[in-house]
Formats: C-alpha cells, sequence, structure tokens
C-alpha cells in the first residue's frame, strides 16, 4: 500500500519554508533562492562605517590637518564652497523651474523664422532665462524636437549657461576688483555661442544631428519633475563644484610655485592649461568664478578662458550631448566648441581686460 504524504498548508512554516513566504513569482509560499534577505550595503550604512572609522581615527586626521600645507588647503577648500553653494542652489531652482513649467513651444513662437536672425535670439535669450548647463541640453534638445531650427538650439544650449543672470552675478561677486571680467565673459561667451550656431547653420548636416526623441520627465507632473530635476542637478553639480574645489585648493597648496609660474607666465600656455582645466574639472557655471578668482597666479584673460570653455564644453556636457544629440555628433561640436571659446576668450581678453 503506498503512502501518501501529505503536503503542508499553503503558507505554513515548515523546515523547507521556514518563512511560509506567499508572493505572486511564489504562490505556493516556497522558499527560493530570490527571498533572501539583500545584504547589500545601504548608504546610511556606509556613512556610519565612515563616521566611525573617523571617530577611532581622529588623532592622526587631527595631526594632519593641522600640518600648514593642509590648513593652507582647507581654507582654500571651504572658501570657494561657501561662496559659491547659493549660487549653485539658486541656479538649479531656476533651471529646474524653466525646464518644466516653461513650454518649449514658447521658444519656437518667440524666435524668427529666418536661422540667421534666430541665432543671436537665441543667444541672447540665455541673457534672461538662467539655467546650468545639465538643463541646457534637454531643453535645446526640446527646442529640435518642437522644429526650432538646430542652429538657434545650439546657440541656445551653450550661452544659457554662460551667460544668465546668476552666473554674471557670482563673477561680479567673485571678481569685485575687476568689474570688466563681467563684461567680458558676457561677450566672449555670446560671440562664440553665436557664431558656433552660424556654423553649424553654414557647415553641419541633418545626418550628424540625432533628434531626441522624447522630452525629459515624460509621464510625471509637473512638481515631481520639478523635484527630481532638483535632486538630479544639485546631487551632479554639487559633487562637481566639490571636485573643483578641491583642485583649486590642491593647486594653490600643494602644486609647486615654480610649475604655476611657469604656465602662468607664457600666456599661451596659461590659457590652454586653464582651458584645458575647465575641460577636466566640469564645474557647474554657477560656481565656476570662484575656482577662477582663486587661481590668481593667472592673468585674467587666462581665467576669462576657463569662464567661457567651461559652460560650453566639458566631460560632463560631452557626455550628455552624446546622449541627445548622438556620438557623431558631439564628436564634431565639441572640438570646434573648445577652439571658438577659446579664440573668442583671447580676443575679448585682449580688447578688455
Amino acid at each position: 500500500m503506498a503512502i501518501v504524504e501529505e503536503a503542508p498548508p499553503t503558507g505554513e512554516r515548515t523546515p523547507e519554508n521556514p518563512e511560509g513566504e506567499r508572493t505572486p513569482e511564489n504562490p505556493e509560499g516556497e522558499r527560493t533562492p530570490e527571498s533572501h534577505e539583500d545584504k547589500r550595503l545601504t548608504s546610511p550604512l556606509v556613512l556610519t562605517l565612515l563616521l566611525l572609522l573617523m571617530v577611532l581615527l581622529q588623532s592622526p586626521i587631527r595631526r594632519a590637518l593641522s600640518a600648514p600645507v593642509m590648513q593652507s588647503w582647507t581654507t582654500v577648500f571651504v572658501a570657494v564652497v561657501v561662496q559659491a553653494l547659493p549660487f549653485l542652489v539658486l541656479g538649479v531652482l531656476l533651471s529646474a523651474a524653466i525646464a518644466v513649467y516653461v513650454p518649449p513651444s514658447f521658444f519656437a513662437r518667440a524666435l524668427p523664422s529666418r536661422p540667421a536672425l534666430a541665432v543671436p535670439v537665441a543667444g541672447m535669450a540665455g541673457a534672461v532665462l538662467p539655467g546650468c548647463e545639465c538643463a541646457s541640453v534637454p531643453v535645446a534638445g526640446a527646442l529640435v524636437r518642437r522644429g526650432v531650427t538646430p542652429a538657434a538650439a545650439l546657440a541656445f544650449l551653450l550661452s544659457a549657461p554662460a551667460i544668465n543672470p546668476i552666473v554674471l552675478t557670482a563673477t561680479a561677486v567673485a571678481f569685485p576688483r575687476d568689474p570688466e571680467m563681467v563684461l567680458a565673459r558676457f561677450v566672449a561667451s555670446l560671440v562664440a555661442a553665436c557664431t558656433m550656431g552660424w556654423l553649424w547653420q553654414r557647415l553641419g548636416r541633418t545626418d550628424w544631428l540625432r533628434l531626441p526623441a522624447h522630452a525629459p520627465h515624460e509621464g510625471e507632473t509637473r512638481g515631481a519633475a520639478f523635484w527630481d530635476s532638483v535632486r538630479h542637478d544639485v546631487t551632479h553639480a554639487g559633487g562637481f563644484l566639490v571636485v573643483g574645489a578641491m583642485a583649486a585648493a590642491t593647486l594653490k597648496a600643494v602644486a609647486p610655485q615654480s610649475w604655476l609660474r611657469t604656465a602662468a607666465d607664457n600666456p599661451a600656455l596659461a590659457v590652454l592649461t586653464l582651458a584645458v582645466l575647465a575641460v577636466v574639472l566640469s564645474i557647474c557655471s554657477e560656481a565656476d568664478a570662484f575656482v577662477a578668482a582663486s587661481l590668481t597666479q593667472f592673468s585674467l584673460t587666462a581665467r576669462l578662458a576657463f569662464l567661457v570653455v567651461g559652460p560650453m564644453i566639458d566631460l560632463k556636457l560631452f557626455a550628455m550631448q552624446a546622449g541627445t544629440f548622438g556620438r557623431g555628433f558631439a564628436l564634431r561640436f565639441a572640438p570646434a566648441t573648445f577652439a571658438l571659446a577659446i579664440a573668442s576668450a583671447v580676443l575679448t581678453g585682449w580688447v578688455l581686460l
């Protein structure tokens, strides 16, 4: 006679199913490998471990920070971050509001139909509408998708993060003894943006530009999209601000003065050095003026190149442009923008500084 083993009731705890769990994928409550507790490290746990480590090592950390070079480094780092942070937060809030609440159709109606005239109008619009470079790329993509000529959209993409009121105000605060830097930054950035727009109109090809497929934050409410944009931009821009402040403090406190003097004393090398530094550091445009102001070894023209190049092309912008418009576009657009931004900064610095 066969012995039939009675199955346990559904969800009953057994040695094979100690939890008696029921899920849509596991309706009988059977234990599966996926039902094990996730033991990955979480951000609060990592922060707790880091704070505990700092408490345990507080004596060596205190001795290291008491060294003169570290005191100089800390002073420069804190000064740059504290000065720049209010402008960064204000710029992120305003750029998120524009990206979410101002419809792209507004820009399409406001621009002239002739591309040659639409380029400077779009470039000047950047002086009215605050927006960091993280926000300007999706806004430019929305403009192209709504039928705005690419030349005008690209001019706006380059000018908005460089000459908006928040950036110009931050520049005036960072250079209180050199007010001409505000005008120089405005002129050099606008000239470079419009020139790139006209250059694209003249030489650009449609097959180089991949049109964006959809709008950012599609399907979300405006409030949710606004706060998502704020959180994203604050996280990214704040991180790049910290990296930029650390680099500026390191150059000020650690780098051999002979190296800095060698680069600063050669006008061409100084401009190229700070232009490359702007690309690598990828600092948000609301904060880059304070980093540039701390590089006192370099001339005003070299620092102007830093301020003009950074908001137009850096590592994060290259990645965003490649993701929005295609890698073929970015590989052509980035080098041309870099060269034009340097040329515009040098010419403007020669005239105004």
